[in-house]
């Protein structure tokens, strides 16, 4: 494989079309809705304008019935309706922290879950969001990655994510005004941060977090996106290039050794091979740095000799040292660091010029801190698996 050749998974993405079925529009990018609306009979001369009144519709106001979509005739929006529909994923359950975090369970074509969690703070709100269900990265401290793989989500299912937490959080506007007309905004902030790897699903989560920038949607600046990967070097290049979101790496050792162990994707791209790539990443600079995500675990990664090995590695890439106190779940195999050890660890980076927040552990009651979301659908059929080992039933 090239260098440059496109990184994928052979896994199913469910297409948006069922067969004999209406189309869903959420998802479509622009071109692409423009291209299903003169295929339903939409005059090709009127074509752009209509795509500009529904995105609106969409993803300004949150409408999701075509007969709310007043600035359209009726016949129109009545064939429309025959041809199209809007939707996005089935809220499951939702479950709220005593910190007021939320996360949701829900529920995708084919009938399988993922999770998604809203953090609100002070003066943001973030939404961490899914790309996969499951994951194909096996990384051992991460619960979500003892979940395998079963598919790559659709654009319509990972900007659903988005709108479906904007209905929670009845953030949509008045039709005919902008969010920050009426309030300051709830969801202000995305992470790629949820089940999956987003490199592996390019192409989906792209055209997904164009329409949330676009600015005649939900308009968030790219700068309010991250993307979070662990290390799929052939695609980093390509998401400042296409999507133009800041990046976080998650990055959790100072040797091949460890991290080999901790994210097995660097056996396939080492930590050299990364860190080449970042310091070439097009979007670099003081004002969009790079965020390292490092979990911390106790007696593997986080030592003296390890904070003052990764300064060092990250030389000369304008960065931030994120600080994950490793959220521990049932049966993981590690223990999270001290307190004390994390401050000096954290004060080490501090010292070499780079910013090394340590991120305050949220909605640990509902397991929804980072490297905790497993969809509740598989935690039951591991519970039965166990059970049934235990009873030496379901032979």
């Amino acid at each position: 494989m090239s260098a440059t050749a496109p990184i994928t998974q052979d896994v199913m993405t469910i297409p948006r079309k069922l067969p004999d079925g209406p189309i869903n529009l959420v998802g479509l990018t622009r071109a692409a809705m423009r291209d299903v609306l003169i295929a339903q009979g939409t005059p090709e001369k009127q074509a752009n304008m209509r795509v500009g009144q529904i995105w609106q519709w969409i993803y300004q106001w949150g409408v999701r019935d075509f007969a709310e979509m007043t600035n359209l005739a009726k016949p129109y929006r009545a064939s429309l309706a025959e041809n199209f529909v809007i939707e996005i994923p089935e809220v499951v359950s939702k479950q709220v922290s005593e910190d007021g975090t939320r996360k949701y369970l829900v529920r995708i074509a084919g009938g399988h879950e993922v999770e998604v969690v809203y953090i609100p703070e002070e003066s943001r709100g973030t939404l961490c969001i899914s790309s996969q269900v499951g994951c194909t990265l096996t990384c051992s401290f991460c619960h979500t990655g003892t979940q395998k793989l079963v598919r790559n989500l659709t654009a319509a299912e990972i900007v659903g994510q988005v709108m479906m937490a904007r209905d929670d959080l009845g953030e949509w506007p008045v039709p005919g005004t902008r969010t920050e007309e009426s309030h300051a905004r709830l969801l202000s902030n995305i992470v790629l941060m949820g089940m999956g790897e987003p490199l592996y699903n390019f192409e989906n989560v792209r055209d997904a977090m164009k329409i949330a920038m676009d600015p005649e949607g939900i308009s968030l600046s790219r700068r309010r996106i991250t993307l979070s990967t662990s290390g799929v070097v052939p695609e980093i290049a390509r998401t400042a290039e296409e999507i133009g979101c800041l990046l976080a790496v998650s990055f959790h050792a100072t040797t091949d050794e460890v991290r080999n162990t901790l994210v097995p994707v660097n056996k396939r791209w080492n930590i050299e091979t990364l860190l080449d790539v970042l310091r070439t990443y097009p979007k670099v600079a003081n004002s969009e740095r790079i965020t390292f995500e490092y979990a911390m675990l106790k007696g593997i990664n986080d030592s003296d000799e390890d904070a003052r090995r990764l300064v060092k590695l990250i030389e000369g890439i304008p960065a931030k040292i994120n600080l994950i106190p490793f959220n521990e779940w049932p049966g993981a195999p590690y223990e999270r660091s001290s307190g004390n050890r994390i401050h000096a660890f954290a004060k080490i980076v501090l010292n070499a010029g780079y910013a090394s927040p340590v991120r305050r552990p949220r909605g640990e009651d509902i397991m929804a801190a980072c490297g905790q979301l497993k969809s509740a659908t598989e935690r039951a059929r591991k519970s039965r698996r166990q059970i049934e080992a235990e009873t030496g039933s379901g032979r």
